[in-house]
């Protein structure tokens, strides 16, 4: 199976102490590696507000594992994410897709860089535009 890379973030609640954050990041990363996957890097993003409440909980702790890993590894681990009780949210994102994505438009918007550097030619002057009459001052009073 084609290993891939993903970024994982997930939540943890605010109230979980220290030790027990890093029992539960170990417990993730030995899914990954024992599934077969690497860890490239694990991120411990510290204690941040949420946008809107989520499970009665306003802050949590964010956590950013980046791995490579298969598709049936990235399902058992969402699926071990969901079922952890100190975890409130978490996303995966396929992150190979989305530098492909991103080079395709960075290639996009160089080679319309290079169009632009070149001073543009008019093929045929356009003609010159009449000057419109100008109204008649009959209607403005005289002064006396």
């Amino acid at each position: 199976m084609q290993q891939r890379f993903y970024e994982v973030m997930f939540i943890v609640r605010p109230d979980v102490a220290d030790e027990d954050l890093d029992k539960l990041i170990a417990g993730f990363e030995q899914t990954v590696t024992s599934g077969g996957g690497a860890i490239r890097s694990t991120e411990k993003m510290g204690r941040r507000k949420l946008a809107y409440t989520v499970r009665k909980f306003n802050d949590g702790n964010f956590i950013l594992l980046t791995i490579d890993a298969n598709g049936a590894l990235v399902a058992e681990l969402e699926r071990r994410l969901r079922v952890s009780e100190p975890v409130i949210k978490f996303i995966t994102v396929r992150m190979d897709e989305e530098d492909k994505r991103l080079s395709k438009i960075k290639a996009i918007r160089a080679s319309r860089r290079k169009l632009s550097a070149i001073p543009a030619e008019p093929a045929h002057p356009a003609p010159a535009a009449e000057p419109a009459a100008a109204p008649a001052e009959s209607a403005a009073p005289a002064s006396a």
